[in-house]
């Protein structure tokens, strides 16, 4: 009897013990805790103010500085352009349509001058500050089917600077015309963006400034 109560302890135990390594063969291993990162690599960045707009700055002063010296007045299709004393610089083109006069100013100093055609009273040639739009040497007026040599556009409904016969009576249909030697000059001494002022009246002296 005192041999069957062993036997039995020795088959208890051993199947408790099986199963206790069953258990602990069951249970994944143990990985330790993953250490916190330190915060300043864990919090986000502040977010960046928004940039503030700005306007774009106004355009500096033209201010003249040197004006051709003239031996006489203008007549229709006459023209002078001498820009030996002038520095390179900004170039800004000056119109008067009452004295029917155009000046193209580089730093200030006039380079060259011409009498004018401009818009017959039903087709006014505007007054106001123009960019130059666009240059095209060889342009034809698609409205008109007319030659524009060294077109230089200063609006989008046609309005431009060009070659035209400068005699007196001519008048064109709103745009500014130029005997052809000094368009071809200022065709070649301009670029897109260059101010064109148009005015009724307004002349210019020396120390005075164009733009401000």
């Amino acid at each position: 009897m005192r041999a069957l109560q062993i036997l039995a302890g020795a088959i208890l135990l051993t199947a408790i013990g099986g199963g206790a390594m069953l258990i602990r063969r069951a249970d994944p291993p143990a990985t330790p805790a993953s250490a916190p990162l330190p915060q300043a690599l864990t919090a986000k960045p502040s977010p960046l103010p928004a940039p503030t707009p700005t306007a774009p700055p106004s355009p500096a002063p033209f201010v003249v500085r040197h004006i051709l010296d003239l031996k006489k007045p203008l007549r229709h299709g006459d023209f002078v352009w001498d820009e030996s004393e002038a520095p390179q610089g900004p170039v800004v083109i000056t119109v008067d349509l009452a004295a029917q006069v155009v000046s193209i100013f580089r730093d200030g100093y006039e380079i060259g001058t011409a009498a004018i055609i401009y818009g017959a009273d039903n087709m006014p040639t505007p007054l106001g500050v123009f960019p130059i739009l666009q240059k095209d040497a060889d342009h034809v007026s698609n409205l008109y089917d007319a030659p524009m040599p060294y077109m230089l556009r200063l609006t989008n409904d046609g309005v431009a600077i060009h070659a035209s016969d400068v005699r007196y009576g001519n008048a064109t249909h709103g745009c500014i015309g130029v005997p052809t030697g000094f368009a071809r000059k200022l065709f070649a001494a301009t670029r897109l963006g260059d101010r064109v002022i148009v005015t009724n009246g307004k002349t210019m002296t020396l120390g005075q400034s164009i733009i401000g």
